[in-house]
Parts: C-alpha cells; sequence; structure tokens
C-alpha cells in the first residue's frame, strides 16, 4: 500500500498563490489514479481535483481555472497548483491515491486564505 506525505500548506492572502506537493513511498506510484481532497471545519471532505494515471483531469466547479493538478511519475510526487485563493479555500487539504479497490490518505496540509 502505498504512503502519502503532502507539504506546502501555510497562510496566504486572498488573491495568492500556494503549490501543494504529495509525496508517495511504498508502491509502484504510476499504477494509481490520484486526487486532492479538502474539508473545512464543520464540514464534509470533499474532491477538490483528480488526476488517472493515465493524466485525465477532473475539476471542482468551485476551483475550476484555478487550481491545476499534475502528477510526476518520475519523482512520485502529485502537485497542486493553486492560484487566486479565495477565504473559502481555507480547508486541510488531503492527497489521496487508489488502486483497484484500495485507497490510502496522506495526513493532510493545512492551507489558510486570510488578510
Amino acid at each position: 500500500q502505498v504512503q502519502l506525505v503532502e507539504s506546502g500548506g501555510g497562510l496566504v492572502q486572498p488573491g495568492g498563490s500556494l503549490r501543494l506537493s504529495c509525496a508517495a513511498s511504498g508502491s509502484i506510484f504510476s499504477f494509481y489514479n490520484m486526487a486532492w481532497y479538502r474539508q473545512a471545519p464543520g464540514k464534509q471532505r470533499d474532491l477538490v481535483a483528480s488526476i488517472t494515471r493515465g493524466g485525465s483531469t477532473n475539476y471542482a466547479d468551485s476551483v475550476k481555472g484555478r487550481f491545476t493538478i499534475s502528477r510526476d511519475n518520475a519523482k512520485n510526487t502529485l502537485y497542486l497548483q493553486m492560484n487566486s485563493l479565495r477565504s473559502e479555500d481555507t480547508a486541510v487539504y488531503y492527497c489521496n491515491a487508489v488502486l483497484d479497490y484500495i485507497t490510502s490518505w496522506g495526513e493532510g496540509t493545512q492551507v489558510t486564505v486570510s488578510s
């Protein structure tokens, strides 16, 4: 089973940018379909963006045009470039990996958008 470690979160002003990374280990990263989820306080965990092992991407309507998901299979790393950040993007962001019926999660990284 793959192990996932997120990084890159922090405090940013509205309109700013952050790039999240998710380092994978323990399995063959390129086999996995990957995704970013987020969970704000008191809310459910929601899908932000996903990328298949073939490179097809999908985005939540709320982040389309602002966020970009990508993967580097040579580095075993998933990325989320977040631009034009808004206060409503504040949440813990989680990396997710799926292979057949096996799902793995990272511990999450906090993103806070505030002036």
